[in-house]
């Protein structure tokens, strides 16, 4: 296992591609977007992640990382394309397969092909069923998922250090790509079948997105009984087996905001609370938006004229850029869109094509109600008293 195949190039394609080129692999990335091919070949990242460029420079300079639009022959191909959905939430795995479809030419006997993606269960069977189909003998290959577990912002550690799920459509297969992944993870990797695997990672963002609905949904019954929310958590995780999180505008990013819309598709009626912690956290995002036009209706009574709201914060979780599912950046647009005058503020990015990005010192000058959407650490203790602040941000 010396060469391998990254099909797709973004927040976890290229980091795990980075990775395995300083570990010593032949890593040939590949991405749809020429531009993206080029910004890694000059040793460039096109997104934001702490470490990244680090990994990337190094890689690209030593030869062992290159970028192109299309595949080569590998021993290990990982596919880590996006995994969306349809209208009406139905899963869309149209990236995966033809991804399938373009490493069908370049397979040989005892390759492995993974599937990174977060996917539906059974994907990664449909991934096998795509290969037979362009005329490949998947008997002879290895075919497994490993879901990508890592944290935004801290993906370059996690990868090396997090435990991993390894499923394969055969035992062969997962215990070949357990073997694999030996090389370069620091923590334990577990060896299942590919459904369990693929069902471990969506049951991990619906465990989670089911708690942040709580908190959000307590923090509008705290609006509603006029409680300040972040203390009653203080208070409330004071007691030995109680762990409350943090209440924000919404879920965000490619995974939790996602993922639960998987198991409810294939669940049915039989996926109660999953169903029901998607449409809270929904719901919260709306609720932030009336809340913020009621604040600006307000102020235009009360002077006159409209007012200037500062939205603090575009990305989908603090400091990072990824805008992906981003409940800020959607409040922004609903905003901006219903008339109101915003002042967009991510300090993450420099521009962007919807809004101009405004400096926060700026923003808060100029702007008549500044609304915190994101825990940006720019925005931490800035010693400003506010009722719009829905992420924490100046909380102590």
């Amino acid at each position: 296992m010396k060469k391998i195949c990254v099909i797709g190039l973004g927040y976890i394609g290229l980091p795990t591609a980075a990775l395995l080129a300083n570990k010593g692999y032949d890593v040939h990335g590949v991405d749809v977007v020429q531009t993206t091919v080029d910004i890694i070949n000059r040793g460039e990242i096109h997104i934001v992640e702490p470490e990244l460029d680090t990994f990337v420079q190094a890689a690209v300079k030593s030869e062992k990382l290159k970028a192109s639009l299309h595949p080569v022959e590998a021993d290990v191909f990982i596919i880590a394309v996006p995994t969306p959905f349809h209208e009406g939430y139905v899963p869309n795995i149209d990236y995966v397969l033809s991804a399938s479809r373009a490493i069908a030419p370049y397979l040989k006997e005892g390759d492995i092909v993974i599937l990174e993606s977060t996917s539906p269960v059974g994907t990664t069977d449909k991934v096998e069923e795509v290969l037979q189909e362009e005329g490949v003998n998947t008997s002879a290959l290895y075919i497994a998922h490993c879901p990508e577990r890592v944290l935004p912002g801290q993906i370059m550690r996690e990868l090396v250090e997090n435990d991993r799920i390894v499923g394969g459509t055969t035992k062969e297969a997962t215990a070949k790509t357990v073997a694999f992944y030996q090389t370069f993870v620091d923590g334990e990797v577990l060896s299942t079948d590919a459904k369990t695997a693929e069902m471990a990672k969506l049951t991990e963002n619906s465990f989670r997105d089911t708690n942040i609905a709580f908190a959000n949904e307590l923090s509008i019954l705290c609006d509603k009984f006029g409680i300040d929310v972040w203390e009653l958590i203080s208070l409330t995780n004071r007691h030995p087996r109680v762990n409350v999180l943090q209440p924000g505008a919404g879920v965000g990013g490619h995974c939790i905001a996602v993922d639960p819309w998987f198991i409810v598709h294939a669940g049915g009626k039989d996926a109660k609370i999953i169903r029901t912690a998607r449409e809270v956290n929904s719901y919260k995002t709306e609720w932030v938006i009336e809340k913020i036009k009621n604040e600006a209706l307000t102020f235009e009574k009360e002077h006159g004229r409209k007012a200037k709201v500062a939205c603090m914060g575009l990305a989908f979780k603090p400091n990072i850029d990824d805008l992906r599912e981003s409940p800020a950046l959607y409040i922004t647009r609903q905003l901006k869109a219903s008339g109101i005058h915003v002042l967009a503020v991510e300090p993450n990015i420099e521009s962007f094509s919807e809004f101009d990005i405004v400096d926060y010192k700026e923003a808060m000058k100029e702007a008549d109600i500044i609304t915190f959407l994101v825990k940006h650490k720019e925005f931490i203790n800035l010693g400003l008293k506010t009722n719009l602040d829905f992420c924490g941000a100046l909380q102590k």
